[in-house]
């Protein structure tokens, strides 16, 4: 072994090390966590309001500029499309709240703006709110994988795997199909069916979603013309897209994250070891709804976006948790599978070095 090898080995064991005393620490204090959360879990109809107004009319108001925009020049279309695009992940964040009752007391008032905000973003309102509690529910499970979460293998799956499925997995776990591909197949396929099992409200909804979109797209081709409507919800919609996808991926994915079988698996320890705390410039923060702080996310899904930054303030132990930087989080597209005996992501190449080894 090199030195160099040796130092990488030790400095792994000193992070390993300190990751597992946070666990037992986290482990110790389980009830602690909810009282620090219970002040902060009831939705103020004030903020929801207002967050609404700030959103959804920025939004509308850039739209229509990017179209109008379209006569004078394509470029500057596309150019307010950026910003337009912004905001409708920080509409996204408003349904997701929604979804986990939080953004305001009354559950029919959560489902009303649900499946508008959901219209608006192009998800069926009770479908996703039903994968996602599935993701909240077995998040970092190795045993509840495969609804809501982004595929992941482990290293022993993988090399046990046929090259079929390997190929497979690889074109998937591609950036350029993930993040490329990744939104058009959300918009055109995934949500535009209904999951098996599905309960007839659930279904209800897909298909009414699918209709009234397929309506307002039509409507929207022959009332502003179809070459620029399209140019303008499209790129709006996959610009979007691209970047929920990352916020997703980049949350989740990073190298010491947090995976076990059932038997080892903690929920409050997967919230806050297996759930990033994605630090973002300020103005980023706004425009996706304080989802950077998603262990605290993880740790109580009822509180409100508004109220992540004060609890993260507040309480100690939440700034100690794994933080991604935005240069930082591009190291996140090399990993690729979970390594169970070394409780980190690899990428491929070292997929490859441990079943040459094994060979030996």
């Amino acid at each position: 072994m090199t030195p160099w090898s040796m130092m990488q080995n030790a400095g792994h064991l000193l992070a390993k090390n300190e990751k597992e005393m946070m666990m037992i620490n986290h482990k110790e204090n389980q009830n602690l966590w909810k009282k620090d959360l219970e002040a902060y879990q009831s939705p103020s109809l004030t903020k929801s309001w207002w967050q609404l107004i700030n959103t959804i009319v920025p939004f509308m108001i850039l739209w229509f500029g990017a179209y109008y925009c379209f006569t004078i020049s394509i470029w500057l279309t596309l150019l307010l499309t950026i910003p337009a695009a912004g905001f409708l992940v920080r509409t996204f964040i408003i349904f997701h709240d929604c979804g986990h009752h939080s953004f305001f007391k009354s559950p029919m008032a959560n489902d009303i703006v649900g499946v508008i905000t959901g219209l608006l973003t192009f998800f069926p309102y009770h479908q996703w709110k039903y994968e996602h509690s599935v993701h909240h529910a077995g998040n970092g499970n190795l045993n509840r994988r495969g609804m809501g979460d982004i595929t992941t293998l482990t290293v022993d799956e993988y090399l046990r795997s046929p090259l079929v499925t390997r190929l497979l997995y690889r074109l998937y776990r591609n950036p350029l199909v993930m993040f490329g591909l990744g939104p058009i197949f959300l918009v055109l396929v995934q949500y535009r069916f209904n999951r098996r099992g599905a309960g007839p409200r659930e279904r209800f909804n897909t298909h009414l979603t699918t209709a009234i979109l397929a309506g307002l797209v039509t409507l929207g081709c022959f009332g502003l013309g179809w070459e620029r409507f399209l140019l303008v919800e499209g790129t709006i919609l996959y610009l979007a897209g691209m970047a929920g996808i990352w916020l997703f991926y980049v949350q989740h994915q990073f190298e010491d994250s947090y995976f076990e079988s059932a038997e080892n698996w903690d929920y409050v320890t997967a919230a806050l070891q297996g759930s990033s705390y994605y630090k973002l410039p300020k103005v980023l923060q706004w425009m996706t709804g304080n989802i950077g702080f998603h262990h605290i996310h993880h740790l109580g899904p009822r509180v409100p976006n508004y109220n992540l930054q004060k609890i993260y303030n507040k309480v100690a132990y939440l700034q100690k948790v794994p933080t991604v930087g935005v240069f930082s989080s591009l190291r996140s597209l090399r990993f690729r599978l979970w390594d169970e005996d070394k409780k980190k992501f690899i990428g491929f190449k070292g997929a490859t070095r441990l079943k040459s080894n094994a060979r030996w």
